[in-house]
This record gives structure tokens, sequence and C-alpha cells, in this order.
């Protein structure tokens, strides 16, 4: 086929390659692998971020490297010098750290790593039947909000006996609250009164439906402190 004419033109591909061949560049018989170049910053503690783990760069400096993505690896540079490889992990994998193999482990974590709280929620449900309904209720919100939350009421109940966390947590669950501060002021309840239960308080469940509620509902929570202040005073 290369020695047939092409199309109208009559072009030879084997004659025109013949006459080109002094005109072209030799390419080298190994070409390097391709890759994509990311920026990223370098977090205090020596860790770049990419692709959901992070990554320990040698030295003190924290300036801007390269990450260069091959198919299988990251290399990393400082400018135009080479510091460190690393394989890349299985699809899939989130918020890991790596660090050279055979090293001592850097002491600090990524500035920037999520800090799951499965273990304390996991003690958490194990407590009580109603501290797992209360959990169910409790963590709607996603993301911060809700390791954050976790993480506050797990050192709440260690500060505690499982009897008075746990009649904290009812009450808290009957009447749908969900911020720490009040769920202490429960348990301070308890332990002031000394009593099994708390008076009950009377809701009225219509109260929904009213026009006054209707229009306030969208409205931002009142500011209680002043009065929490008058009540640090008067306890004082």
């Amino acid at each position: 086929m290369d020695n047939r004419p092409i199309a109208k033109s009559g072009l030879i591909p084997a004659k025109a390659f013949e006459y080109e061949r002094d005109h072209l560049i030799e390419l080298p018989p190994h070409l390097p692998a391709p890759y994509l170049v990311h920026k990223r910053s370098t977090d205090q503690y020596g860790y770049v971020s990419f692709d959901g783990n992070f990554y320990w760069v040698p030295g003190t400096k924290r300036d801007e490297v390269r990450v260069f993505q091959y198919s299988d690896l990251l290399k990393i540079y400082l400018r135009r010098e080479f510091l460190i490889e690393y394989q890349l992990p299985v699809d899939g994998m989130k918020n890991k750290r790596f660090s050279p193999e055979g090293l001592p482990k850097p002491l600090y974590e990524p500035k920037n790593r999520k800090k799951p709280t499965m273990e304390e929620e996991k003690r958490l449900r194990a407590m009580a039947e109603v501290v797992g309904a209360y959990l169910d209720f409790a963590l709607k919100p996603k993301g911060v909000q809700r390791h954050r939350f976790v993480r506050e009421l797990f050192a709440l109940a260690r500060k505690m006996t499982p009897t008075l966390f746990i009649k904290t947590i009812e009450r808290a669950l009957k009447y749908r609250i969900s911020r720490i501060e009040i769920i202490q002021r429960i348990a301070l309840l308890y332990l002031n009164q000394r009593a099994e239960t708390l008076p009950q308080v009377e809701v009225d469940e219509n109260f929904r439906e009213r026009e006054a509620y209707m229009e306030g509902r969208l409205t931002e929570e009142p500011d209680f402190s002043p009065y929490d202040k008058l009540l640090e005073e008067g306890n004082g």
C-alpha cells in the first residue's frame, strides 16, 4: 500500500518518506511515561494532599511543590529537585497518610486530615438502646458537625456514670435536644435534685400549627446568653 499512488495527487507514501527522512528528528528508543503535573502546597507538618490522601515530603522547606502523576506512582519535585516518589494506592482509598517505608513515621498528622469518629460512636451505641436512638436523631448533619458532636458527646459520657448519662440522653431524646451545653444542664439538674426523674414539661402538640410558629420558625434562634450570665451571677 505504501507504494501505491494516493487519490488524485498521485503521491506515493514510500517515496515521500524517503524525501522527508533527512528532515525528521529521530526519537530516543525509550520515551518517558506520560504524566500530569499538579501544583501543591506543603502544610506545616510536611504533607501534600493529592486525590484525598496525604503524602509526606522530606526536608524542612514548606514551599509549593509539583506532583507528577503517573499511571501507577507519584513523583514530587521542589523546583527541579526530585524529592520522593510513592506508589499510588488502590482506587477508592481516601484519607490515608503515606511516608517512606523503612523510616519512622512522622510525629504529626496532616493538618486537614479528617478524623473519623466510628469508634466513639460504636461505644456510645453499645451503652444502651436509647443512646443509639438518640444518635440516629442527632446525627442528621454530615461532615465536621457530625464528628465534632460525637466527640463532644463521648467526652461527656466519660465524665459521668453510665446511669446518669443514659437518663440524660433519654430526656434529650424526648425533647429533641441536640445541643451539648443543654445536655450538660440536664445532667446537672439530675445531680442537683438527686431525683430519679425530672418534672415533665407540658407541651401542646398543636403548637406547630399556630400562626406565630409558622411565621417565626425560619428566624434565627434567640440569644439566651444574657440570662445564662444572670444565673451564673446569682449562683455565685
